[in-house]
């Protein structure tokens, strides 16, 4: 493309030159002739065989070639130009000057035609004056120049062609760099290559926002695939144990089928088991599906008391443990996120903890621009079970005798993930399990102190 315009713009130099040469070569012929012309014309009229006056170098010097045409069309001089109705009208005089080219004998001449008053057989008549001047000189001078622009054109544009390659190599390197990694990702799938940037100009700029692209897209790819296999794995393991449950609820609903020698109170003990197996079962749903949902993106995320939240969740938990004492301490924090899931997360840490408690026990709750922290006075976590306590359906020593799914801190952990946090656990020096969810929270000094609204007093326990 570089070469084509240069090429395109050494040829139109080359016309422009050659046509204003050739214009300045003719008018110097023409101001020759025209001085010529004027030098004869003030001499007066001539008798047909009478000879042109000569005029000084600074008139354009004599004329070498002239002819006298006379009204009825008798001529003499120094050649033999072409006469035609033209010549006549001007010797009659019906014709203004003209200048024009002519050919005779093979060469090429410049001509000025004027009239003229003649004389013929002593007789005055108008008459035309033809002036010529040969244009082999500038045919000459033109016909070298074209030579001398031809080779400037062919050499200028050969030398364009290699500067324009030589220039353009390094803005074509990286532009070929970037298709050939594209045709890469295309063809194997790889969004692990990146391209090298050279420079901080415009190519520099789109090597660089190709890399950003790749990255996102390698980064969406690989959340999509573990996504994908986070779903996989919640499916294999909902199903695993889906498959205990029902089992076990379709082998009494057999028995209650068949059992017509059942006394009332099998009966009504098997009725029982279904009962609290179709509860189980019921939980293990919802869980799942809380779980299955919680992967999805977030797109409803507001300003949220966290205070607020805690405090629903304790009265919702006063309600369902009665025999349970929480005691807390609300500081008004804030939090970005959904409020559903933040309560799902809390309402779990709560349950988790008044289950493990005796009937009377304590549970702390605590809220600060930490996060909230979780503790009950049970008989803590198994050492062992440490490290698994969030993973889905895990049930520790302490908790395989209690009926539930295993899913319930694990969504406490996936939560804190979407908000940005994190989940910890420990058992408390003297006895029982704390839990600490870490949240990025906005302090009391930045929210409106008369939407405060503490819960139960208590004394404040620091977040571990």
């Amino acid at each position: 493309m570089s070469a084509s315009a240069v090429a395109l713009a050494v040829v139109i130099a080359a016309i422009v030159c050659y046509l204003v040469v050739r214009s300045q070569l003719l008018g110097q012929v023409d101001s020759a002739l025209k001085a010529q012309a004027v030098a004869v014309q003030q001499e007066g009229n001539f008798a047909l065989g009478q000879s042109l006056p000569g005029v000084p170098a600074s008139a354009g010097g004599t004329t070498q070639y002239y002819q006298i045409v006379a009204e009825d069309g008798s001529s003499r001089g120094t050649i033999g130009l072409p006469i035609d109705s033209r010549v006549n009208a001007v010797a009659n005089g019906t014709g203004g000057a003209f200048l024009r080219d002519v050919e005779v004998g093979g060469s090429r001449f410049r001509e000025l035609a004027f009239s003229m008053p003649v004389t013929v057989n002593g007789v005055q008549e108008s008459g035309a004056v033809l002036l010529a001047r040969p244009l082999d000189p500038v045919d000459n001078v033109l016909s070298d120049l074209r030579l001398v622009l031809l080779l400037v054109c062919a050499g200028g544009i050969a030398l364009g062609a290699v500067l324009g390659r030589l220039a353009a190599k390094p803005v074509l390197s990286p532009l070929a760099e970037v298709a050939a990694t594209a045709r890469h990702i295309e063809e194997t799938e790889d969004l692990s290559s990146r391209i090298h940037v050279h420079a901080d100009d415009e190519v520099g700029q789109l090597a660089t926002r190709f890399n950003a692209m790749i990255e996102r897209l390698q980064s969406s790819r690989d959340a999509l695939d573990e996504s994908v296999r986070a779903q996989r794995q919640l499916v294999a393991d909902a199903s695993h144990e889906l498959r205990t449950p029902i089992t076990s609820l379709r082998t009494n609903i057999e028995v209650l089928l068949a059992g017509d020698a059942l006394s009332e109170e099998d009966r009504h003990r098997l009725l029982a088991d279904v009962l609290e197996q179709s509860e189980e079962l019921s939980a293990l749903i919802v869980d799942v599906i809380e779980l299955a949902r919680g992967d999805l993106p977030t797109t409803s995320a507001e300003d949220v008391r966290l205070d607020r939240v805690v405090a629903d969740s304790l009265t919702r938990a006063h309600r369902d443990f009665p025999e349970i004492r929480f005691e807390s301490s609300l500081e008004p924090v804030a939090v970005d996120g959904v409020p559903e899931r933040l309560a799902r997360a809390i309402n779990n840490l709560l349950d988790n903890a008044a289950h493990h408690s005796a009937a009377g026990g304590i549970v702390e709750v605590i809220v600060d621009r930490r996060g909230v922290r979780v503790r009950d006075h049970g008989t803590g976590i198994d050492p062992a079970d440490l490290p698994y306590v969030f993973d889905r359906f895990y049930r520790g020593a302490n908790s395989r005798h209690r009926q539930g799914s295993g899913l319930g801190l694990a969504i406490v952990r996936q939560v804190a993930g979407q908000h940005g946090g994190s989940v910890e656990a420990d058992n408390a020096p003297d006895g029982g399990a704390v839990f600490v969810l870490r949240l990025p929270t906005v302090a009391e000094d930045q929210l409106d102190q008369s939407e405060v609204e503490l819960g139960a007093s208590g004394d404040p326990l620091p977040l571990r």
